[in-house]
């Protein structure tokens, strides 16, 4: 009986073995890493042009013929064509940064004033003049994020603007006759630096991988400053400081904007069962 129980113990013994032996191990594949698009920062250039509606926030002058400051009765100064360009550097895909300098083209300032003048004490001034502005800022914006091809953002910058009244000439008529004048003055017009501050709001639009447009809305405010000098009867002015509503277009040009991480996609790698041979 010993005998017969060890030969079935060695039979069964020997066919695990090659069954086991005939298992198939499917060799394990690891999947590749998969790498997320991280768009690269850097320098990029940009240029503008667009459309500022302006608003004076008032102006005033010295009235030497009896030593006291008036306001203006009236004041206007028209919008104005602006043209610009900058560089700056992209910091990230939602932080950026740059200088930009921009130049307002003429825009024509109407006044009037009332009083007494040579003809009669009775009088109305029409005040007429012209200004324009070279901008120079630091800005910096937020990217609110990408939805397809469209970038919204918001801005804001600081700096100066150089503002240049022309000069002022001053034609002063009585109320009851208008024919009835004085002589034309003119007031030498001032020059100077400002400071000033801007809010920006916008999106820009991918064209390329390297170029984009850039279609937004600035607002400035540029602080008061000297408007013109005296003359005879009257001066100098200061203007109160102006506002600036722009529509603005333009490109901005990345020098390495088409520069991004390689992407590998996934690889779906089936689950292999062993095979029993």
């Amino acid at each position: 009986m010993r005998k017969v129980l060890s030969g079935v113990v060695a039979v069964l013994l020997t066919g695990t073995t090659g069954y086991a032996a005939d298992i198939y191990q499917p060799e394990v594949v690891e999947a590749p890493v998969q790498e997320a698009i991280i768009e690269t920062g850097g320098w990029y250039l940009r240029g503008d042009t667009g459309w500022s509606y302006n608003k004076l926030r008032g102006a005033k002058y010295f009235q030497g013929s009896n030593d006291r400051v008036r306001e203006f009765d009236s004041t206007d100064l028209k919008s104005g064509f602006t043209l610009g360009g900058g560089v700056g550097y992209q910091i990230n895909e939602h932080f950026r940064t740059d200088v930009t300098l921009d130049y307002m083209f003429k825009s024509k300032f109407k006044g009037s004033t009332s009083g007494g003048c040579g003809v009669s004490p009775n009088c109305t001034s029409r005040d007429v003049s012209s200004l324009t502005a070279l901008s120079l800022l630091a800005n910096a914006y937020v990217d609110i994020g990408t939805y397809g091809s469209i970038t919204p953002y918001v801005g804001a910058g600081i700096g100066g603007t150089y503002v240049n009244w022309k000069g002022l000439d001053n034609t002063s008529c009585d109320d009851g006759d208008p024919t009835n004048c004085d002589p034309t003055f003119h007031h030498r017009g001032k020059k100077s630096w400002r400071f000033t501050y801007a809010l920006m709001a916008g999106a820009s639009v991918d064209l390329t991988c390297n170029l984009k447009a850039d279609l937004g809305y600035r607002f400035r405010h540029v602080t008061k400053g000297n408007m013109f000098g005296y003359n005879v009867g009257g001066g100098p002015g200061r203007d109160k400081g102006f506002y600036s509503h722009e529509a603005r277009a333009g490109l901005r040009y990345s020098f390495n904007g088409c520069e991004q991480q390689a992407y590998i996609p996934p690889v779906d790698i089936p689950v292999e069962q062993p095979v029993y041979k």
